[in-house]
């Protein structure tokens, strides 16, 4: 880290005045940018029109926190806290939230034919995650279409469904709403038992898993099916998140399954169907949705630790999902298999992975699991609370997945902050935040290589 020079700082100032442009780095805008759109609608949903019943400001911001980084954690029940215009409020905060406020403004930018400046080029690369900025535009408007069209589906089709047993408008709200946190994995619910009514009805849990499965394999695969329309023609990337979500959601299925189907507090009481369904839901949920189809508390151990290891992994790159992706997670496998088996490069689908890729993804997993091993430490000081539901609570925030053993509403203040915090950090991505407050420099001085023992 440069010191601090005075000069350097009035020399921006100047320039801020003389231009209007604030030079800072990419990473830098957007945790700014999020961080705004959290005060404001922090701000919006502690007003009095947006609550039935007065709210302190730290719980309209732990909200706000949660909806914007599309995470789900609550301290309040939604449905009676909050009125129909502060669950709207919530709500457009997901969908700002989950697509990114540079997605918009580039697609603004370009809608009103204006040319994008290489600071905002360098914005949305780091956004969307892309190395060149030839296809900064392109999945730009592919995220936008993608979204709109399934988001349309999902809500015609909640709509419909709820239309049998409600008035369409009231069933049109709650379709819009349901579809929006799916498709964004954000796990807010106008109920409080979440899916728990819902765990033998394939119409809610196909309908809701389906709009998650789509959120959280990333923008980039969902425009290169689109695109190429068949297998072979797929990029390897592609390839792989589809691969690796498909064994996953398998194995977590068949996993959660078996742990609790004799439990009587989860799916022990339901039949065969109801306990695939919820099983299922519950295995897709994790990767950072959030969405409940059994009362988590009551689960197994063991069912309890496999979710906090899917968290953990959550979904593709540039996707709705957080965790450290569960590209990382293959490459840092592929990184193994290749070490232990004494192979000269990391290879996946015979193509070589670079090394590059592969320190940013140990980096990647040091940096998340150093954050949750501080959080876990220092709640549990402050908290008085199983640690298996703390660590839970932590590991849930940092993901962005939304689920709780019953804690989040009983956390105190300083927990409230500190899940804050996690939840931030999680959305933007530790080596994102670790960039903002870092200045990179490359150093031109190179020391000779030494030895050195490990293992």
């Amino acid at each position: 880290m440069r010191n601090w020079d005075p000069r350097l700082t009035l020399r921006h100032y100047h320039q801020v005045r003389r231009n209007g442009r604030f030079n800072a780095a990419p990473p830098m805008v957007l945790a700014g940018g999020f961080m705004l759109l959290s005060l404001i609608g922090a701000l919006l949903l502690w007003l009095p029109f947006s609550v039935n019943a007065p709210i302190s400001p730290l719980t309209a911001l732990f909200s706000a926190v949660s909806a914007v980084t599309i995470t789900g954690l609550s301290t309040v029940d939604i449905s009676v806290t909050y009125t129909p215009v502060g669950q709207a409020i919530l709500i457009t905060l997901v969908q700002i939230g989950g697509l990114g406020f540079v997605t918009f403004s580039i697609v603004a930018a370009l809608a009103l034919g204006k040319r994008i400046s290489l600071q905002h080029q360098a914005l949305a690369q780091e956004a969307f995650n892309q190395t060149s900025v030839a296809t900064v535009r392109q999945t730009a408007f592919a995220i936008i279409k993608i979204t709109l069209v399934l988001e349309l589906i999902g809500i015609v089709w909640f709509t419909l469904y709820w239309w049998q047993e409600s008035s369409l408008l009231s069933a049109l709200g709650h379709g819009i709403f349901h579809t929006l946190a799916a498709f964004n994995n954000a796990g807010i619910s106008l109920t409080a038992t979440h899916l728990s009514n819902y765990v033998s009805d394939p119409v809610v849990i196909l309908g809701t898993t389906a709009l998650i499965i789509l959120g959280g394999i990333g923008f980039p695969v969902l425009n290169d099916i689109r695109q190429k329309k068949s297998w072979k023609s797929l990029s390897p990337y592609s390839k792989i998140v589809l691969i690796g979500t498909a064994i996953m959601n398998l194995i977590g299925f068949v996993m959660i399954w078996l742990f609790e189907y004799d439990n009587p507090f989860t799916l022990g009481p339901l039949d065969i169907g109801g306990q695939a369904l919820g099983a299922w839901l519950q295995n897709v949920t994790t990767r950072t949705a959030g969405f409940n189809s059994v009362d988590i508390a009551s689960l197994e151990d063991s069912t309890t630790l496999l979710m906090m290891l899917y968290m953990f992994i959550g979904g593709g790159s540039l996707s709705l999902a957080s965790g450290i992706k569960i590209g990382t997670f293959i490459v840092l496998m592929a990184a193994a298999y290749s070490y232990i088996f004494q192979r000269p490069q990391v290879v996946l689908l015979k193509r070589a992975i670079s090394a590059d890729t592969v320190q940013k993804s140990l980096a990647l997993l040091l940096i998340t699991a150093t954050l949750i091993f501080s959080a876990t430490l220092i709640m549990t000081m402050i908290e008085d609370a199983p640690f298996i539901s703390v660590l839970f609570e932590v590991v849930s925030a940092v993901s962005t997945t939304g689920l709780s053993r019953d804690l989040t509403s009983t956390l105190s203040w300083p927990s409230q902050f500190l899940v804050i915090l996690l939840m931030f950090i999680g959305r933007l991505g530790p080596l994102t935040l670790i960039y903002s407050l870092s200045t990179q420099h490359r150093g031109r001085v190179r020391y000779p290589e030494t030895s050195f023992q490990i293992g």
